[in-house]
């Protein structure tokens, strides 16, 4: 069977490219860093694929169509919202696990919505290209990447149970998946930060700290209990997408985890917090 081996939680921050001087050097470089160092850690882990959840900006469905969560399992490129640093690219597909996924889920209560084509944003391709492309780099072999897109930018938003029952189903699909392929899951999205409104460039420092010590105690239960009202009060509208995160965890079913790194840049309008999700070898 296939399995997930590991996973991470990092920021898709498009202010990061479009004003990469803005923030100090000296935070900036972190910021960068921190990307560097989960495609290092990527490359050991001898991944095939890496699932990476994240979700529209209202450019890709727009308000013809709002699915509650789709995944691509056809021609992949993106991103469409290219960006200094961020160029549109073909992008490999592992087409047989997400067709898989998909066929899963539907047999067993997850209507997913399907894309047989598809162009992603930068939610995909900012750790795509970051992680897992450059780990493809470091370790001279291609990785092969899925996007999932969860409905955790704009109203109405997935609920955080069901973000955690797709992880779960994600979780159980990759399991009943033929063949020994190893498995990485990214949840991709901010902490604190308001997108589009007078707050934008506000980051909550407080807010971000929980947020990563939920995600460092395997606390999804925490994250879950949060109301989205205390969320789009203190975290942001951006911080909605915490559900990126409570779904990716449930999939990875984490052993142990680890900050990496986390900087409150109001430059690039975001807390930027990347963890590293953990399973011991003996139990993958």
């Amino acid at each position: 069977m296939a399995t997930i081996v590991s996973g991470f939680l990092v920021p898709h921050d498009p202010i990061m490219f479009v004003a990469p001087d803005a923030p100090a050097k000296d935070i900036a470089d972190k910021a960068w860093g921190a990307y560097e160092t989960c495609a290092v850690h990527l490359a050991d882990l001898d991944v095939d694929t890496v699932i990476i959840i994240g979700n529209d900006h209202y450019m890709l469905f727009g308000t013809t169509c709002l699915p509650q969560y789709c995944i691509a399992t056809g021609d992949l490129d993106g991103p469409l919202d290219q960006m200094p640093g961020l160029k549109r690219q073909l992008i490999p597909n592992n087409e047989a696990l997400a067709t898989h996924i998909a066929t899963h889920g539907h047999a067993n209560g997850f209507d997913w919505a399907v894309a047989r084509s598809f162009t992603t944003d930068h939610s995909f391709s900012i750790p795509f290209q970051k992680i897992v492309q450059r780990a493809s780099e470091i370790k001279g072999k291609e990785i092969k990447a899925i996007p999932v897109y969860l409905a955790s930018a704009v109203d109405p938003f997935l609920s955080m149970q069901r973000s955690q029952q797709l992880g779960q189903a994600i979780a159980k699909a990759v399991k009943a998946f033929k063949g020994d392929e190893r498995i990485a899951v990214i949840g991709s999205g901010g902490i604190s930060h308001w997108v589009g409104t007078k707050e934008s460039g506000t980051v909550n420092e407080n807010f971000d700290r929980e947020i990563l010590a939920f995600c460092l105690s395997l606390d999804e239960a925490s994250i879950m209990a949060l109301s989205d009202e205390k969320i789009l009060s203190e975290g942001g509208n951006g911080a909605m997408e915490l559900r990126n995160f409570v779904c990716a965890m449930a999939a990875v079913e984490a052993d142990s985890s680890e900050l990496i790194e986390y900087q409150p840049v109001p430059e690039w309008v975001t807390g930027l917090g990347f963890v590293e999700l953990k399973k011991n070898p003996t139990k993958s």
